[in-house]
């Protein structure tokens, strides 16, 4: 553990911590025991004595009580501060994952071809532009509304997000998981259970006068929702996919990505989650990287597959790939899908087990992006335009847009 929070960049003195806190939490738990046990011994010698015997007996009693008094709020002090040292340290890193940065991470994998524009004998646009052509997208109208990094998605953008949402649920559909439409709104203990009140915590909307918060992903509400039950072995693996609201500050991304949509305050995402068996989790986090890579492939988008590095993991993953997409107008790979493999961490957190047989155990969460809606849009519409801001529509999205081809620019 201190090795991996090493890894992550992370205090390694909270291992220590934690440890002597554990320490006086079980001694002064056998400290409770030893005084309860003499205290009932004592108990049963004060009816039998007389005189100064009993006398003694008794003052002896009222020390005891003091003491066991005394004793429980201690082993409960120590109890309160192991369970906070252990809710601030993040998940075991897993050991195969590059250790470093931001930057440090390891391409596994690249698909598809990026296009040459210049052969095509064309600038490429940038998203917010083919946006306005098409009557898509309304950056100032957001802003006018409600802050910058808002928007509104017009005409046929608002039928783009409502394609990629429908043909992604009907991918995770036909993929065995169950549709679900969750809160956007949960409570202290389900956001701190997925592990986002830690390092994510200033990312974080916090409505307080309800003390609820606003989701930065449906992953909350959908690793929340066996809390406090045991499942039993042969319903595993659970599966659900996930659409909702997501809300996110953005603290600490000032001057980033301001043009656009490509990072914003709130956007629609389908999310897959898995329950499975600890010792399934990383063979169903190669799954969901398979089905983030089909959805993606389907979109006819160049990206490659990346194993993120220690220190951008996020609290809860142990491991986690990011599939990036190629985008044109910024020239780089960019972050679209990325899928987590959060083993035991959530479910110890949110008292999550399995029952399998006559042992009951935690089990092990997993999610994965399928669609973060404005990313995707910005994708499609950098990736597949064409020199009159026209746009082709990709093969899988057709039938969830009555069939057409080609997006085309709206009359001035």
């Amino acid at each position: 553990m201190r090795a991996s929070q090493r890894a992550r960049g992370e205090d390694v003195a909270l291992v220590d911590a934690l440890l002597s806190a554990d320490e006086r939490r079980r001694s002064s738990g056998v400290r409770f025991d030893e005084l309860r046990a003499e205290q009932k011994a004592l108990g049963k010698l004060i009816p039998k004595a007389s005189g100064d015997e009993k006398a003694e007996l008794l003052k002896k009693a009222g020390q005891l009580a003091a003491d066991v008094k005394a004793a429980d709020a201690e082993r409960d002090a120590a109890d309160t501060e192991t369970q906070e040292l252990a809710l601030q340290l993040s998940n075991l890193v897993h050991p195969e994952v590059p250790v470093g940065g931001e930057e440090d991470f390891v391409t596994l994998e690249t698909h598809g071809t990026i296009r040459d524009f210049g052969a095509e004998g064309f600038d490429p646009k940038d998203h917010l532009e083919l946006g306005t052509i098409l009557g898509a997208i309304d950056v100032e109208r957001g802003a006018k509304v409600s802050g910058s990094r808002f928007y509104f998605l017009t005409g046929i953008g608002a039928l783009l997000e409502l394609a990629l949402v429908n043909a992604a649920i009907a991918q995770a559909t036909a993929a065995g998981f169950t549709p679900m439409l969750t809160p956007a709104l949960v409570r202290p203990q389900s956001m701190a259970g997925t592990g986002f009140l830690g390092q994510a915590a200033q990312d974080v909307y916090h409505l307080d006068k309800d003390d609820l918060y606003l989701v930065g992903t449906s992953e909350v509400a959908l690793a929340a929702y066996h809390m406090d039950e045991i499942i039993d072995a042969d319903r595993l693996p659970l599966r659900y996919a996930g659409f909702s609201p997501c809300f996110r500050r953005e603290a600490g991304s000032h001057g980033k990505d301001t043009r656009g949509i490509f990072r914003v305050h709130q956007f629609d995402k389908v999310e897959m989650f898995s329950y499975v068996d600890p010792a399934d989790s990383q063979a169903e986090h190669q799954r969901l990287l398979e089905w983030e890579k089909q959805w993606l492939t389907s979109l006819e988008l160049p990206f490659r597959v990346i194993d993120v590095a220690s220190a951008d993991l996020g609290s809860s993953a142990a491991r986690k790939f990011d599939c990036e997409a190629w985008i044109p107008t910024q020239g780089k790979y960019r972050e679209l899908t990325s899928t987590s493999d959060c083993t035991e961490y959530q479910s110890r957190r949110l008292s999550i087990r399995v029952r399998d047989g006559k042992q009951v155990k935690p089990l092990a969460t997993l999610n994965g992006t399928l669609c973060a809606v404005p990313r995707t849009i910005v994708a499609i519409l950098e990736n597949h335009q064409q020199a009159d801001g026209s746009v082709r529509v990709p093969e899988v999205l057709r039938p969830y847009l009555g069939g057409r081809e080609i997006l085309e620019p709206v009359a001035k």
